[in-house]
């Protein structure tokens, strides 16, 4: 389990669990963000399914939740549509990067990102939007990026697919409505997890400086606050979407970004 993702029990004092009841499918949820919302979904009463490429390590999230694993390739459609899928609280979290100029980027890395990160998450919405709207109840949750708002140089492939996420969560929201079931985006700046740490390599030759100066020259350059957000304040924020009272936020983006875009 990620050292960063909450234990059951963790995010509240024994009391009532609001989601009691409720199944969720969190996908990339073996490690970093996912698992993070994982966890604090669990503590909150539901019952969640670890989705993830890596079904190892999905399972031992999933484990220490009491919950479910399933190990699925999220880049091809047929192995979503195979998957055998419900659930009350779908959170599209799964995602790669891939940092290259335009004329260097390479075009299948491209359709890649798109499959993974905008194309998986309109099948599962599509896969999973029947069964809540016959239950009157849904909460899906799109973890996007401030690069859903803004966008960065070498990136051309994940500015993309969530500027598209962000207008997929719109569409679903409007078409949801008066369903009882509400779509939003939560959208993070860079996050202290395996995918932003990946990338500092290929940021430094890309912006042609030393590995050691990418965090503040690079990645922090545009943040007020001057920290990566932590996997934990991104999982709030997803289950905040899913508590009671939350039932008019639908067709938002909640931008957790220190400040980026305010500037």
């Amino acid at each position: 389990m990620s050292p960063n993702s909450p234990a059951p029990g963790a995010v509240l004092s024994p009391g009532p669990t609001p989601l009691e009841g409720r199944r969720a499918l969190v996908t990339g949820g073996a490690s970093g963000i996912g698992a993070a919302v994982a966890g604090h979904l669990a503590a909150l009463g539901a019952h969640v399914t670890v989705l993830d490429l890596d079904e190892t390590a999905a399972k031992e999230v999933a484990s220490a939740l009491g919950g479910d694993a399933l190990g699925v390739d999220l880049t091809d459609p047929d192995a979503i549509d195979a998957a055998s899928l419900d659930a009350d609280i779908l959170v599209n979290n799964a995602g790669i990067q891939h940092v290259a100029p335009v004329e260097d980027f390479d075009p299948e890395r491209f359709r890649l990102i798109q499959r993974l990160m905008l194309e998986a998450p309109f099948l599962l919405a599509r896969k999973l939007l029947p069964g809540m709207y016959d239950r009157g109840w849904g909460r899906i949750v799109h973890v996007s990026s401030v690069h859903g708002h803004r966008a960065s140089p070498y990136k051309a492939a994940y500015v993309s697919a969530k500027h598209g996420l962000e207008g997929l969560s719109k569409v679903i929201a409007l078409e949801a409505a008066g369903k009882g079931v509400t779509s939003n985006t939560v959208c993070p700046g860079y996050v202290r997890t395996p995918l932003v740490e990946g990338q500092v390599t290929d940021q430094a030759r890309a912006h042609g400086i030393d590995e050691s100066e990418v965090l503040d020259t690079v990645l922090l350059a545009r943040t007020p606050v001057r920290r990566l957000v932590e996997p934990d304040e991104v999982a709030r924020a997803v289950a905040g979407f899913c508590l009671p009272g939350s039932d008019s936020m639908t067709g938002s983006s909640l931008l957790i970004d220190g400040g980026w875009t305010a500037a």
